[in-house]
């Protein structure tokens, strides 16, 4: 038996379908460059293998939301630009300049920051990059339209000074994983409202980007010169709306799968995990699943999350614990140690990240990311097909 069949759970990680995914974003984006969004460690998938299959597959940015994320990138050796957006008062500005990142800024207190972090940033001929983002309607980060102006004018006034360099003009949308909603439209003008306002004072940005997933795959108008794409390139879609993976021409990234850990009969009327939410309908066998909430799975698809074991989709038998859950195999009876997958890009018959997401009442997103530090990540296809290849 080899070291991945003995795991415990694994995901598996295709970055040959990570690379293929890119490059079919690159096709939609319009002639925009693509940035490739890892935060949240790659959404789960592992941000440093991720960022390097993205960049072998045409990615020119990588983008992160704490600077700490920005920073690992950097010191595992990834080189290009990297943009980083979440930021709290007294953070590590001067090492994120010196580290060549291009840092966003929403509010005053941010500009002087890291302007005075340029001051004291050992590399003090470089500028520090920054990267004005407006509150065009999410409500979320941002600076406000009312504020922009004052905003502005003190980015324009530090530039001029040569502390910082404005090296782009940003916002993110509210709705855009709802293909028709006003908000977008409104968002857009907005968007090119306040870019407008900015180049009218002397801002010459090297790029302006509003497109994230959804928006990338259905508002061309809105790809201006950069998309981020996070959840689409681990093709997972970024809303059921919007179609499936298959249907986005995407293929989903990660597998996950755990080995069955015991298989034993029961009569009729057994009581199943805490609370006894779910009793055998009749004498049946269960196999026991070894992960749980701690591995990331969702307490709220208790009864309802789809794993397939022995060639058929199951359902979670009562309650989700913290490592383990049961599932009914109708008097089947598996090997312990046989493979249970939870979900993949569907080529079995396994479910989808979107089933688990349905069980659970929550999006895709959730599913993908909170996949725990206890399940290893298994990097399959590692290396690059040679120039011209289409991958899976």
């Amino acid at each position: 038996m080899n070291e991945t069949a003995s795991l415990r759970a694994r995901a598996e990680i295709d970055l040959a379908a990570l690379r293929a995914n890119v490059r079919a974003l690159r096709e939609r984006a319009s002639g925009a460059q693509l940035m490739a969004v890892v935060k949240s460690d790659g959404y789960g998938h592992g941000a440093v293998p991720c960022a390097r299959a993205a960049r072998e597959a045409g990615a020119t940015w990588l983008g992160t939301a704490t600077p700490h994320e920005a920073l690992a990138l950097r010191a595992a050796g990834l080189d290009g630009r990297i943009m980083c957006w979440l930021w709290t008062p007294g953070g590590p500005w001067r090492e994120a300049i010196e580290a060549d990142i291009d840092v966003s800024v929403s509010a005053m207190w941010a500009l002087r920051e890291v302007v005075a972090a340029a001051a004291a940033a050992a590399a003090a001929d470089r500028p520090a990059r920054v990267q004005l983002k407006a509150d065009t309607g999410l409500g979320r980060g941002g600076c406000q339209p009312a504020d922009w102006p004052e905003l502005v004018a003190e980015a324009r006034a530090a530039e001029r000074t040569g502390a910082i360099r404005i090296t782009g003009l940003w916002s993110h949308f509210a709705c855009a994983d709802e293909p028709g909603h006003p908000a977008n439209a409104a968002q857009l003008a907005a968007f090119r409202d306040m870019v407008a306002y900015a180049e009218k004072e002397g801002v010459e940005p090297e790029v302006r980007h509003l497109a994230n997933s959804p928006a990338t795959l259905t508002l061309p108008e809105a790809h201006f010169d950069l998309v981020r794409t996070g959840i689409a390139m681990y093709g997972v879609s970024p809303a059921p709306e919007l179609g499936t993976p298959a249907e986005l021409g995407l293929r989903p990234v990660m597998t996950l799968a755990a080995a069955v850990a015991l298989v034993k009969d029961v009569p009729a009327g057994h009581g199943v995990s805490y609370g006894h939410h779910y009793a055998t309908p009749a004498e049946t066998t269960l196999g026991l699943i070894p992960v749980g909430y701690a591995d990331g799975i969702p307490r709220h698809a208790s009864g309802r999350g789809p794993v397939l074991v022995g060639g058929t989709v199951r359902t979670a038998a009562g309650r989700v614990a913290m490592d383990q859950f049961v599932v009914d195999l109708g008097g089947d009876r598996p090997e312990a140690g046989a493979e249970a997958v939870l979900f993949g890009p569907g080529d079995r018959g396994e479910p989808g990240v979107e089933d688990w997401a349905v069980a659970a009442d929550t999006i895709g997103y959730e599913i993908v990311t909170r996949i725990g530090s206890r399940v290893p990540r298994v990097y399959v296809n590692e290396t690059a097909e040679p120039s011209g290849g289409t991958g899976p």
